[in-house]
């Protein structure tokens, strides 16, 4: 479920000291889960989602279509990826963040992990469309439980990433986001982790 950006922006994450240039583009809510213990394995289960196995058609389809653009239009070069000298999240970390474990590494999709505490996780991606940054937020829900709450950072890069952005948010709204949240709350019920291998830190 989508929620107001001051879902997040009213929470104390370290996350604001490093995305002040950025937009906040979505906040959404995640299932729940039972305790704080659980943070960990919602962190290792979105590293691990891999959207060309996920049980929608029509998610497979989406991501299959991303991919080939961004291969055709060299969106997703080496050059422009995690190994870019472009600036990342990680440049404008404070000391403390830095010594933080980032978090697991992604199987499937360009997202790199940047900090991981014990209430927050934050991965970025950088390519020749955007700067993006996906924040994990641990959050109390009404009925004393715990769940996870996602926030999506974008920063443009020129007219093309303005137009990428323009033309993906009809199927991130409709598609991507609630899709995502069904397939998390279902594996989560039926394991601890769409991968069995244990995270890897790298901080």
């Amino acid at each position: 479920m989508r929620l107001p950006n001051t879902a997040h922006t009213s929470r104390p994450w370290r996350i604001h000291e490093l995305t002040r240039d950025f937009r906040l583009e979505d906040v959404w809510t995640l299932p729940p889960s039972s305790g704080p213990e659980d943070f960990e394995q919602l962190v290792r289960r979105i590293a691990s989602f891999d959207p060309a196995r996920s049980s929608s058609c029509v998610f497979r389809a989406l991501f299959a279509l991303r991919r080939k653009i961004g291969e055709l239009l060299g969106w997703d070069d080496p050059d422009v990826g995690p190994r870019s000298t472009r600036p990342t999240l990680r440049d404008r970390m404070p000391k403390d963040l830095r010594d933080a474990p980032s978090g697991p590494e992604f199987n499937a999709v360009p997202f790199t992990s940047v900090y991981l505490l014990d209430d927050e996780w934050a991965a970025e991606i950088v390519n020749r469309t955007v700067h993006g940054v996906m924040h994990i937020g641990w959050v109390r829900d009404p009925v004393g439980g715990c769940r996870g709450q996602m926030a999506i950072y974008v920063k443009r890069t020129g007219l093309l990433g303005t137009a990428y952005m323009a033309a993906i948010n009809p199927f991130r709204h409709l598609i991507v986001y609630p899709l995502m949240a069904r397939e998390l709350d279902t594996n989560g019920r039926t394991g601890p982790a769409l991968d069995a291998d244990p995270p890897r830190d790298h901080g």
